[in-house]
């Protein structure tokens, strides 16, 4: 998306304490689909390619700049918090005279880039532009008053501020304005708090460009849910519920099945291949790539990983940081770790985990093991119970298992050690040294039976 004017500065307003949430946490750190309110804020604001960006804190403010600690942004706190006028006020030393601001917020967090763009496309040489929608309820909210006549915006009333009259008004204020720089220095030096409050409301900029006959021009967004704000626990939950039934609505028009849209949670971004199917109760995270073809089975989790065509995640698996081959088979009941890559043709079965290991074309886990830190070749059958023992306490270990190799149930593979190609290993053995290829090798000791021998009873 290209920058709309020149000099768009943004501003984004997260000062505030967020009391009902009832929480030591900043309210703009809350997450929402996995991420912090304000991240949202800040990807919908980058896709405008403004000239600048400044984040106004306050409550918490050093945990929200550790959180995003990123050079294109610039931090201006406000202490104490005296409402979004005074807040503005304390970003004005960062905004150029000339140019213009678009005013956010952070605990709005569902804005989107295309609702932006619409509203600073304006010239705004001789005119404000301000964010407006209608509601059923507007309950709350500062609400739009116009000429009867020429339907011009006059001014903002508060709630609190509003009187009978007013308050039957549907069209609401949602905070979000862009605004000619120049004027923001001219008005925010000398705004009053002469209301219920004792604030410093940005909305009686709107009163001051009223008064020097400046227009102001209106904006609406597609959705209603795109102005919510936070406030509460409850609110956030309802805002997750929107967010993840869009998300399954987008899946659903680019031909992806979903067995429930309404138990789906995307908290990252999802891409999927033609004819994916996705059971209930699955979580992605992070930045998850689904091929043509693939099956997500009920109550999975997939985080950072790209799963290849044609392949099935059978039930309760957790896949994390890998990459997975086409016509795979994995789970149910399976864990693959970071760093793991299984090649085409892979099957990992019923309580088996993976970590940072590569595993070749063809190779079957299939039961009850543990396989960290090694390479395994083509062909490799890993009976029930195998383990790698890589750790020794203080440092991992690798093993190397070569292409066609049979493991026998209840191994352990004690790294670093390197089973050859063509190797077998008996069940129930122990490996300590490289084994030869294409030779048996085990470690059993032999089996004895005492004769006579009486198990221990109780002695009454």
């Amino acid at each position: 998306m290209t920058q709309m004017t020149s000099k768009l500065h943004i501003v984004i307003l997260a000062a505030g304490i967020g009391k009902r949430m009832k929480s030591s946490l900043p309210k703009v750190l809350h997450e929402l689909a996995g991420r912090p309110m304000l991240s949202h804020v800040l990807e919908s604001a980058r896709a405008l390619q403004p000239y600048r960006i400044c984040v106004v804190i306050g409550h918490g403010g050093e945990q929200i700049i550790e959180r995003f600690s990123t050079s294109d942004l610039i931090w201006v706190k406000q202490e104490p918090q005296l409402g979004t006028g005074h807040a503005l006020l304390q970003a004005l030393p960062e905004l150029d005279e000339e140019g213009s601001t678009l005013v956010l917020y952070g605990d709005v967090p569902l804005v989107r880039p295309e609702t932006l763009s619409r509203l600073v496309q304006t010239d705004l040489e001789e005119k404000c532009a301000i964010l407006t929608t209608e509601l059923e309820n507007p309950y709350g909210y500062g609400r739009i008053i116009r000429d009867k006549d020429t339907q011009a915006i006059t001014c903002i009333v508060e709630q609190k501020d509003a009187n009978e009259v007013q308050r039957t008004v549907n069209e609401i204020n949602t905070g979000i304005m862009h605004i000619p720089n120049r004027k923001l220095h001219a008005w925010l030096p000398i705004l009053k708090n002469d209301n219920a409050q004792n604030e410093y409301y940005l909305t009686d900029l709107i009163k001051m460009a009223v008064d020097e006959n400046i227009p102001i021009v209106s904006a609406q967004p597609h959705h209603n849910w795109e102005i919510l704000g936070v406030n509460s626990r409850a609110q956030m939950a309802d805002l997750e519920r929107i967010y993840q039934k869009e998300n399954a609505s987008r899946l659903l028009e680019d031909g992806v099945t979903l067995y429930d849209p309404s138990r789906i949670d995307i908290r990252g971004r999802l891409e999927c291949g033609s004819d994916v199917e996705i059971d209930v109760n699955c979580l992605f995270e992070g930045h998850v790539k689904l091929g043509n073809g693939v099956k997500i089975k009920a109550n999975c989790i997939l985080r950072s990983t790209t799963i290849s065509d044609g392949t099935i995640i059978h039930p309760f698996s957790h896949i994390e940081n890998s990459e997975i081959g086409k016509n795979c088979r994995i789970g149910p009941y399976s864990r693959i770790r970071p760093n793991t890559s299984l090649n085409d043709n892979v099957h990992i079965g019923n309580f088996v985990e993976v970590k940072q290991s590569a595993i070749a074309d063809g190779s079957k886990i299939n039961h009850l093991s543990y396989i960290g830190d090694t390479v395994v070749g083509k062909n490799v059958n890993v009976g029930a119970g195998t383990i790698t023992c890589n750790y020794d306490g203080a440092h991992k270990h690798r093993t190397i298992i070569e292409d066609n190799v049979f493991i026998g149930s209840d191994t352990q593979l004690v790294a670093p050690v390197k089973i050859s190609q063509g190797t077998t290993i008996g069940a129930g053995s122990t490996i300590t040294k490289d084994t030869p290829e294409n030779e048996l090798t085990l470690s059993r000791a032999r089996q004895v039976t005492l004769t006579g021998w009486k198990r221990p009873s109780k002695h009454k």
